[in-house]
C-alpha cells in the first residue's frame, strides 16, 4: 500500500471520528424507512398503502439534499448514504410491490421484469454518482430512480381509484416496468427542476398556472399525479425527437469543421 493511500485512508478515518451530520441524514433514514415498510406493507397485501409509502419515501428524498445545502452539512458520506437507501426505497420496493401485485402470474417472466427493474435502477444510480461533476445539473441522463418508482406507486393507486379488477393489469403493467427499466438506463434527457432561476422571479401567469394545476391535482389527486408522472417519464423521448433536426445540424457542423481544419492542415 502507499503512502498516497495510507494517507488518504488516514484523512477519511479523523473524518468519521469528528462525527457525521445528523439531521440530513435523519431525513435520509426517514426515506429508508418508508420505503422499507412499503415492503412490509407489499408483504401484508396491502399494496395501495405500500404504493402510498413510495411517495412518502420520495418526499423524504427530496428534501434531504436540500436540508444538507441550507445547513451547510453536505458530505461523502451523505452521499453515499443516500444512495444505498434510495436503491432499496426505489429499487427494491417498487420491483417487490409490482411482482407482488401482478406479475406474480406471468411467472418467470414477471420476476425478470422486477429484477431489470431493480438491476436497471442501481445502474442509473451508479452513473448518477460517476457524472454528478461531469454533466449539467439542470438536465438528467436517464429517468430518475425516483420518479421511475413514483410512477409504480401512481399506477397501483390509479388502479385502486378506479376499482379496476386484477384482470386488466397484465400486459400493460409488464410492459410499463420494462418501458421504465429502459429509460432509466437510457441516455433520454430529463429536467432536474435544480435551475436556481426556477425559485426566482416569474412573470404573473406563472402563479396564475401553478394555482390552476394545484386546484385541479386537489380535486382528482391520483389521477393528476399519475398524469403528471407519466408527461415526465414521457417527457424525454418527446424532447430527443423534438430536437433530433438540430442535434443533427449541429453534428453536419461540426463534421465539416473539421473536415475543414483537417484539409487546411494537409496543405
Amino acid at each position: 500500500m502507499s503512502d498516497e493511500t495510507i494517507a488518504a485512508a488516514g484523512v477519511k478515518n479523523e473524518s468519521m471520528k469528528r462525527g457525521i451530520y445528523l439531521l440530513p441524514n435523519l431525513v435520509t433514514a426517514a426515506s429508508l424507512f418508508a420505503g422499507f415498510y412499503s415492503i412490509v406493507s407489499s408483504l401484508d397485501g396491502n399494496y395501495s398503502t405500500a404504493a402510498m409509502w413510495i411517495f412518502i419515501s420520495a418526499v423524504c428524498d427530496g428534501l434531504d439534499g436540500k436540508v444538507a445545502r441550507m445547513t451547510g452539512t453536505c458530505s461523502k458520506f451523505g452521499v453515499e448514504f443516500d444512495s444505498l437507501a434510495d436503491l432499496v426505497a426505489f429499487g427494491v420496493t417498487p420491483a417487490l410491490l409490482m411482482y407482488a401485485w401482478a406479475l406474480r402470474p406471468f411467472g418467470r417472466l414477471g420476476w425478470v421484469a422486477a429484477f431489470l427493474f431493480l438491476i436497471c435502477g442501481a445502474l442509473r444510480l451508479a452513473r448518477f454518482n460517476v457524472q454528478v461533476e461531469t454533466v449539467e445539473s439542470k438536465r438528467f441522463v436517464g429517468l430518475p430512480i425516483p420518479a421511475a418508482a413514483s410512477m409504480v406507486a401512481s399506477t397501483v393507486l390509479l388502479f385502486y381509484h378506479f376499482g379496476w379488477p386484477s384482470s386488466f393489469k397484465k400486459l400493460a403493467i409488464l410492459g410499463l416496468l420494462y418501458l421504465l427499466a429502459f429509460l432509466m438506463v437510457s441516455n433520454f434527457r430529463y429536467y432536474s427542476f435544480k435551475d436556481p432561476a426556477f425559485i426566482k422571479r416569474q412573470p404573473f401567469g406563472f402563479l396564475l398556472l401553478a394555482v390552476v394545476l394545484l386546484i385541479v391535482v386537489a380535486a382528482e389527486p391520483v389521477i393528476m399525479i399519475f398524469a403528471i408522472l407519466l408527461l415526465y417519464v414521457l417527457s424525454g423521448p418527446i424532447d430527443y425527437i423534438v430536437t433530433w433536426p438540430r442535434r443533427r445540424r449541429l453534428e453536419k457542423a461540426v463534421h465539416k469543421g473539421r473536415e475543414a481544419l483537417s484539409n487546411s492542415q494537409r496543405r
